[in-house]
């Protein structure tokens, strides 16, 4: 049954998703690789900008890949990280001024909650992999090491809920201001790339050292608002497929 342009045979506005996971829980590189190569069979599943460069969003939530981070933090600030730590992944506005004050809204509430700020890096990038509109709205993208050493799993999760709840609030007026992921146990990779480039986009994720043993990817159909990097997923503990407003 036909209504006007609808043909229930080829109904596919929705996002597609997949999870990989290790049955044993053995984090490879080899597993994330598997995982991109099956988000890029889910290109069909999401929205394309006329540009064709510019999708709706992808990416990737993973388990902390914690030889790659401790490699960086050595790296990047010369500091052997704690056992208890974690990373989070941050989008700051195109405007010097207005990063740097969301920056330092961070660092006092990460201090105010009683954890180590171990420091900030640059997340490598390559933007010409990107189209017209994503590269207009790319937001200045930086992760935030944070040191939890003495605290349970438990006494961390309620620290970091805390300082990026606490972060997040004051500066909602900052629409572009918005926090991947702020976790002792995930990190998340996305945007408003194509599935085929996110890998290109990320040389993070190109590095063998980077490690999983569960990965969570997603291609997103907007159906109902505005592609943003923000709305890109997953999100910070799921991704969906429906007609859900994000």
């Amino acid at each position: 049954m036909k209504a006007g342009l609808y043909r229930p045979d080829e109904f596919k506005d929705n996002c597609g998703f997949g999870l990989i996971a290790h049955m044993q829980g053995e984090a490879s590189h080899h597993l994330l690789k598997t995982a991109i190569e099956a988000l890029t069979c889910m290109t069909h599943r999401g929205g394309i900008n006329a540009d064709g460069k510019t999708g709706d969003g992808c990416g990737l939530l993973i388990q902390k890949p914690d030889q790659f981070l401790r490699a960086i933090a050595q790296e990047q600030f010369g500091v052997e990280l704690s056992a208890q730590y974690a990373v989070g992944m941050v989008f700051f506005n195109q405007d010097s001024a207005k990063a740097e004050a969301a920056r330092e809204n961070m660092n006092r509430e990460i201090l105010a909650a009683g954890l180590k700020l171990v420091g900030w890096r640059k997340v490598p990038i390559d933007t010409s992999v990107l189209g017209r509109l994503a590269l207009e709205r790319l937001p200045q993208i930086e992760q935030v090491f944070i040191g939890g050493e003495g605290l349970s799993d438990q006494e961390f999760a309620i620290k970091l809920f805390s300082a990026r709840r606490r972060s997040s609030v004051a500066k909602a007026h900052d629409a572009d201001h918005y926090i991947c992921s702020f976790s002792h146990k995930t990190i998340i990779y996305k945007g408003l790339m194509m599935p085929r480039d996110l890998a290109a986009f990320y040389p993070d994720l190109g590095d063998e050292r980077l490690q999983t043993a569960i990965c969570v990817f997603h291609q997103r159909f907007s159906t109902n608002t505005l592609p943003k990097w923000p709305l890109a997923q997953p999100f910070r503990f799921l991704a969906h497929n429906g007609e859900i407003n994000t």
